[in-house]
């Protein structure tokens, strides 16, 4: 009763404190075999515990129980499970072999399940729930995530880049009856690839889809076809039985949705890595098409609407893990461009011995050595609508006669779950063929939409360079015989476009298409325009450093700050992940006025240098750029560069921020011994030091630690005020600090921090998307 009372209490204060019914959720540690692995789940609510585990076995052996990676891989496995409970907990605590790698990756991922099903589950139409939390108002946040999420047993980052070789023509499908993956399949197999099916079967009826393409493949490609078990279904509708807003008859609720969940692909995934590992595997393929990456608005709460785990940045994501793990794993989708229907339409015409093994219903039953489909649900309908309106017959899957006329009749009077001009395009075939003599009330309009039939290839859902460089021609290649051509999205419509013309496909041995641009080079004013335009296809991000020409003591070149700058840009653009930043040429003068009365010193207005860098920012964001970091080398310019910043945003709708080292300063004061060093002292000539020692002339170097009245006027100080003064009055040599104390050493030091503390945000915003930075953290 207690609780009860406290949280109608909370639900006052907090409209959606009704969900938080966990107090804790204890996942791990793993328990690890060669060939399974056993993650045991707790949960504590209102005094009581209840217990169980998840598990994954596999039909070889794939872990060694005394490796630490195989622990570290198979804790994060079994963890991906409760990444759908962070609304509903207090805390999660992971328990176990995870590294702050896995940490990051758990807590973004959480985060934005938590928002999906907030969105997806509650505020829109459920029938799995009841009471309070089925009426749930809009709240507009900054994050859903209820559960602090707590690492006990967090572990130093381990890199697994040993584990075993990326061979570019060896990869997997992730595999189900589904048409996506038996095309996925179908492509890899054609190109030449050794393909290995993974299928991953759960303990429910989601596994039912799989038996026909698994036994077949089976027996047709015995060593390249696995199968991975797991309890998840069970461990799902565990999870259920501790929500009290969900119906209690959950399980005889007919729906073609999940009550809850929707980190599921996840799951399988992530069961499917082992294999991988075990067989030296560093393609992973998934089946995900055109509209599946999609972002959207409800109420003004942005999301995905429900399908983050099949869009592309699902793949960018895991791409990202992978590689910072070290494991050499691509995930990508060969289909991105396809509507369902041109998949459907591919797989019929180009494999039909992989199409007759096609399922696609979840409710279906075993006859005999045949799993066959219940011929009602929206899935059954859709498949079959989509075969005879391109003339197949859906016999050869499995469908009776029976079935087919009343999915047919079902299509008419209920629709399908599809795009919309999906659906028009349907709908205007089969009455076109003369299945339907009209599309009915659930089809609605029967129009052609020409872009259905033809690949598209759009910034947003499907850039031209989402597939392997590898395999994009070949790809596109056999894509191209089957639809009707190909089209770029252009504003909010399309024109024509051919995608074997383009640098992303044409690559370096199409002669006179001139040198590619590769993943490492990130200076921008080295491209060519042809090079410039393929970077910019999956590179939104650049750094713009600023600097001065002016004085920098009798032993420092005048260029100091301006070397700084672009150093640093380019050591920390080398540095971050793929795709890396790039890094717009150097401003080189800057606001030094103050140190006018030294010779060689060039300055600009501060008026001059915003008008400068906010052309540069609207010009870069024309090209293509959502995020401009400019990088300070010279305190000096600090004001100006914010006006720039301020404008660019306002004019350009673009992330744009201001990097001028503070961030660091209190680690590089922590390598340094001098007060007041600001200019040409000790940190200024150690890293000149190390990485322009030539350029040094140390015999010149005289300290000059300015010491003033107040601590107020202190600039190193923790209470110090900005103030502005003429460098000349201060100091009549133009140090600012103490040089003699500068060694290379302290200057690839300070280098590190500085570059690792920029590095660091460039990192975190460089694959967010405009409303990803500004809703919430995922």
């Amino acid at each position: 009763m207690a609780a009860e009372a406290r949280r109608s209490r909370a639900a006052e204060a907090d409209p959606l404190a009704v969900l938080e019914v966990i107090d804790r959720l204890e996942v791990g540690p793993v328990e690890l075999e060669s060939d399974r692995l056993k993650m045991p789940y707790v949960v504590h609510r209102d005094g009581a515990v209840d217990a169980t585990e998840l598990v994954y076995r596999y039909e070889e052996d794939v872990f060694d129980p005394d490796e630490a990676t195989s622990s570290n891989l198979a804790s994060w496995i079994g963890a991906q499970v409760a990444l759908n409970y962070g609304l509903f907990c207090r805390e999660i605590v992971f328990r176990g072999a995870f590294d702050a790698v896995d940490r990051a990756f758990l807590e973004t991922m959480a985060a934005n399940t938590a928002r999906e099903i907030y969105v997806k589950k509650f505020l829109e139409p459920n029938p799995f729930l009841r009471g309070p939390a089925s009426e749930l108002p809009v709240v507009r946040r900054r994050s859903y995530l209820r559960a602090t999420l707590t690492f006990p047993d967090l572990l130093e980052p381990a890199r697994g880049g040993d584990l075993w070789e990326d061979e570019e023509d060896r990869a997997a499908v992730l595999s189900s009856g589904g048409k996506d993956s038996l095309l996925s399949f179908g492509l890899l197999d054609e190109l030449g690839c050794e393909t290995h099916s993974v299928f991953v079967n759960d303990s429910g009826r989601h596994w039912y889809t799989a038996p026909n393409p698994y036994r077949y493949l089976r027996a047709e490609r015995p060593e390249t076809t696995s199968r991975v078990w797991t309890s998840s279904d069970r461990l799902f509708a565990w999870m259920l039985r501790h929500l009290p807003f969900v119906r209690p008859d959950f399980a005889r609720v007919r729906s073609d949705e999940y009550p809850i969940r929707l980190w599921t692909v996840a799951v399988f995934l992530a069961g499917a890595v082992p294999v991988l590992r075990k067989r030296g595997l560093g393609l992973l393929a998934i089946g995900d098409e055109f509209d599946t990456t999609y972002r959207t608005r409800f109420q003004g709460v942005i999301h995905y609407d429900g399908l983050y785990d099949q869009s592309r940045y699902f793949d960018a994501a895991l791409s990202r893990y992978f590689q910072r793990k070290g494991w050499p794993v691509r995930q990508f989708s060969l289909l991105r461009p396809l509507s369902e229907l041109l998949i459907e339409k591919t797989l019929v015409e180009r494999y039909p011995e992989l199409q007759r093994r096609q399922m696609s219903c979840h409710a279906t039953h075993v006859d005999g050595e045949r799993v066959l489909p219940c011929g009602k649900c929206e899935k059954c309908r859709r498949i079959v609508g989509m075969l005879r309106a391109l003339g197949a017959d859906p016999r050869e899957c499995g469908y009776s006669e029976a079935q087919i006329e009343s999915c047919l009749e079902s299509l008419a009077r209920s629709g399908v779950h599809q795009e919309s001009a999906g659906v028009e395009h349907l709908a205007w075939m089969l009455v076109d063929r003369g299945v339907l003599p009209e599309p009915g009330e659930g089809l609605g309009r029967a129009r052609r939409r020409d872009e259905i039939m033809r690949l598209r290839f759009d910034e947003r859902a499907s850039p031209i360079d989402t597939v392997p460089r590898e395999l994009r021609r070949g790809i596109l290649e056999i894509l191209l015989q089957h639809a009707e051509g190909a089209f770029l999205r252009a504003g909010r419509g399309w024109v024509d476009f051919d995608p074997l013309a383009d640098p992303a496909v044409r690559g370096d041995d199409q002669e006179g298409s001139g040198e590619s641009a590769g993943a490492d080079d990130v200076s921008w004013g080295e491209l060519s325009w042809v090079q410039a335009r393929e970077r910019l296809r999956s590179v939104d991000i650049a750094l713009l450093p600023v600097g001065a020409v002016e004085q920098h003591g009798p032993h420092l070149p005048l260029d100091t700050d301006a070397w700084d700058a672009e150093y640093f840009c380019r050591r920390v653009a080398a540095a971050c992940t793929d795709p890396k930043p790039l890094v717009l040429p150097l401003v080189p003068y800057g606001v030094s006025y103050h140190h006018d009365s030294f010779a060689g010193t060039l300055s600009v207005g501060p008026e001059a240098l915003a008008d400068f860098v906010y052309d540069i920012g609207m010009s870069a964001a024309r090209h293509g750029i959502t995020k401009l970091v400019i990088v300070n080398g010279h305190g000096g310019n600090g004001p100006a560069l914010q006006v720039a910043a301020q404008r660019i945003n306002r004019d350009a709708r673009i992330f744009t921020c201001v990097d001028s080292g503070e961030t660091s300063d209190a680690d590089i004061d922590a390598l340094t011994a001098t007060p007041n060093d600001v200019h040409a002292g000790e940190v200024e000539t150690s890293t000149s030091l190390a990485t322009r020692p030539h350029l040094v002339d140390m015999s010149l170097a005289e300290p000059a630690v300015p010491e003033f009245s107040t601590r107020y006027l202190d600039f190193t100080s923790a209470h110090g005020i900005p103030w502005y003064e003429h460098t000349a009055k201060i100091s009549s040599s133009g140090v600012l600090g103490d040089p003699t104390r500068a060694t290379a050493e302290t200057g690839e030091k300070v280098s590190g921090v500085m570059g690792d503390a920029l590095r660091r945000p460039a990192e975190a915003v460089k694959d967010l998307g405009p409303h990803e930075i500004y809703e919430s953290r995922h």
